[in-house]
């Protein structure tokens, strides 16, 4: 089996949601019942004492092949770090590593010289290409922070290392979709190596959003905070929906708080 298509809407791990509690309103185009369920529960699990990690695919010591990556969207990790915890100084190549912060702050350095703390409503872009070295710490001795760490392939390998730090309107994200990375760099967003789109969102309880998927493409959301449903179905806080058959997407807002990332993948 092809890495890039280890996850898809036949894949064994993940299950296949046939019909729906509550019927939404009837629109010219219908709502996907094909959508495809990965539970917070049901992800790997690290715990050293600095680290407390979730991982929506196969990381490190936690190895699941039903759960490789989806399409090129290679990692998922759901961090907390305590204070004054991080990782020293390690390596990484061929690899599009975007850093999206929920609470705290973290402590960046890397080898080509760059350095900075990111926080909420900010985004780092580090692409590692031909390779390169980079610590991360949380600054705080005493609060825990909370991130998400994502890694998507890129579409060529061997490139120049890149780096970036933007800052996100935190007025847009609060009433639409944001774009937060891109392969063009479209609206400010990052721009990335890889035929990939990735937005964010934080609805007032209530609020829908809907998004239109083109023919073709591939989405995966995961809930950072808070609970959701789409097209009906109920996800709660580290849960995430997954299709490659969905048409439409209509998300909303069952509590407050509630933040979630919408990735549209070729």
């Amino acid at each position: 089996m092809n890495r890039r298509n280890a996850i898809t809407v036949t894949s064994a791990g993940l299950i296949h949601l046939t019909d729906q509690s509550t019927p939404l309103q009837a629109a010219d185009t219908p709502l996907s019942t094909d959508l495809l369920i990965r539970r917070a529960k049901d992800r790997g699990h690290t715990d050293l004492g600095w680290l407390n990690a979730y991982h929506s695919f196969s990381f490190g010591q936690h190895y699941d092949p039903e759960y490789m990556q989806f399409r090129s969207l290679r990692v998922i990790n759901e961090d907390r770090f305590a204070g004054k915890g991080g990782f020293p100084t390690h390596p990484h190549r061929d690899m599009e590593i975007i850093t999206y912060m929920l609470e705290g702050e973290l402590e960046h350095k890397d080898s080509t010289g760059n350095q900075g703390i990111i926080r909420p409503d900010e985004v780092q872009y580090m692409a590692a290409g031909t390779g390169i070295r980079h610590s991360e710490f949380n600054p705080s001795r005493t609060n825990t922070n909370h991130l998400l760490q994502i890694w998507i392939e890129p579409w060529q390998r061997g490139a120049k290392p890149q780096y970036a730090q933007k800052s996100i309107e935190s007025g847009a994200v609060e009433h639409k979709l944001t774009l937060i990375a891109s392969p063009d760099g479209a609206e400010n967003s990052v721009s990335i190596n890889q035929d990939a789109h990735m937005y964010a969102a934080r609805p007032a309880l209530g609020q829908r959003h809907e998004y239109t998927v083109e023919k073709d493409r591939h989405i995966w959301l995961q809930v950072a905070k808070g609970q959701l449903t789409v097209n009906g179905t109920d996800l709660a806080q580290g849960d995430a929906i997954a299709s490659s058959a969905a048409t439409r997407l209509v998300i909303e807002a069952t509590t407050d708080a509630a933040e979630f990332i919408l990735f549209d993948l070729a």
